[in-house]
């Protein structure tokens, strides 16, 4: 017999286990009954917890979220000091500190980030087939990571003594949508010398819109 935990535990151990079974076989594999095998609980208290899969995969992705988003925070939150330099330079190291920053957890969890992309993916087709709320789950994947984007780049520029010439929200954008790329090429060859490479790239696009 399963043990009785309060709902909020049961829950989070039942997207616990749910990260796990995804992250190592994928979306497809992740369904009710392994999900109840892997946690040691009953179907009925699957479903009672999440009515589908659909449910469980929304529920699942803003997991990711908070995830994402801690990761964000740790590595962007590392590289703040430019060493008593100001300028242009001062912002290029700040930025290729903590944008390089995030490569070590990434290149670490290649099976959740290739979860991330197939969440993504999964919520926008269930948008397009009508399903708003769980379209909602990628656009505030990204809102998100835009927060924590805008945050980093802020606080760089007011370090290094230095002003954003574009829009800070469309830096963010224009360098969230850089990473996804690099990541996304990563896992296809996992080349991390020229992932570090072109993230060098982007720092160096972003350092020209500033000053």
């Amino acid at each position: 017999m399963a043990k009785k935990l309060p709902a909020d535990e049961r829950r989070a151990q039942l997207l616990e286990a749910a990260l796990a079974i995804a992250a190592e076989r994928g979306v497809d594999a992740l369904t009710m009954r392994p999900l109840a095998a892997a946690a040691g609980t009953s179907l009925g208290i699957v479903h009672y917890h999440f009515h589908d899969k659909d449910t469980l995969l929304t529920h699942l992705g803003e997991t990711q979220i908070l995830q994402v988003n801690d990761a964000m925070r740790l590595a962007f939150g590392q590289y703040t000091e430019p060493a008593g330099l100001t300028g242009i330079l001062a912002l290029g190291d700040l930025l290729r500190a903590g944008i390089r920053g995030l490569w070590p957890i990434i290149e670490a969890t290649p099976h959740h980030q290739l979860l991330t992309f197939e969440i993504t993916a999964h919520a926008l087709r269930q948008r397009s087939a009508g399903n708003v709320s769980a379209g909602a789950i990628a656009e505030r994947q990204y809102r998100t990571m835009d927060a924590e984007a805008v945050a980093f780049l802020t606080l760089c520029a007011r370090r290094a003594d230095v002003t954003w010439t574009t829009s800070v929200d469309q830096v963010a954008r224009f360098a969230l949508t850089c990473m996804n790329g690099v990541v996304l090429r990563w896992l296809v060859d996992r080349d991390s010398d020229a992932a570090l490479l072109t993230l060098d790239d982007l720092v160096q696009s972003l350092t020209t819109k500033a000053r």
